[in-house]
C-alpha cells in the first residue's frame, strides 16, 4: 500500500490510524533517511496506542518502553548499534515477541533477526512534490 502525505500533520494522523488498529505482539518497522518523519510517524502511532506520555526518539538508549496504553509500546532506534548481538544483550525477543506493540526504527540494520511476520513502514521524501511530500509504502511480510 502507497499512502502520499503533505504535511507532518497527515503524517502523524496515518500513525494515530495505525495505533488504533494494532493487536498485541505486533512488530513494525520504520525505514527512512533522517528527517523524512520517522519520529511524526511514531508519536501518532504512540497516540493510536493512548500512550500518555510524551515520546521521543530513543537513539542513546536503544529502547524506549512506554506501558501507560491501551497496550505496551517498544520504540527501539537501531541507527547506533555497531553489531546485530547487541539487541541480543538489550533482550529484544522479550519485547518484540511479547504482548506489547513494537516499532523499530532502522530496521533495515538488523534485517536477520527479524521475526517472521512483521509491518514494514518506509517513508520517503520527493523534493520536487514539495517539502512536506512524503511517500509512505506499508507493506506487511
Amino acid at each position: 500500500m502507497i499512502i502520499e502525505t503533505n504535511s507532518e500533520r497527515e503524517t502523524y494522523e496515518l500513525g494515530v490510524r495505525m495505533g488504533r488498529e494494532a493487536k498485541a505482539g505486533q512488530v513494525y518497522t520504520l525505514i527512512g533517511d533522517l528527517g523524512v518523519g520517522k519520529t511524526v510517524f511514531t508519536k501518532g502511532l504512540a497516540e493510536g496506542l493512548e500512550i500518555g506520555e510524551p515520546v521521543s526518539s530513543p537513539t542513546f538508549t536503544i529502547v524506549q518502553i512506554y506501558e501507560g496504553g491501551r497496550l505496551p509500546f517498544y520504540h527501539f532506534d537501531v541507527y547506533r548499534i555497531g553489531d546485530v548481538e547487541e539487541m541480543d544483550e538489550i533482550g529484544y525477543e522479550d519485547y518484540i515477541y511479547g504482548e506489547g506493540v513494537s516499532l523499530i526504527e532502522w530496521a533495515d540494520l538488523i534485517e536477520e533477526i527479524l521475526p517472521e511476520h512483521y509491518t514494514e513502514v518506509r517513508i520517503e521524501k520527493e523534493p520536487e512534490r514539495g517539502f512536506d511530500y512524503r511517500r509512505i509504502s506499508i507493506c506487511g511480510y
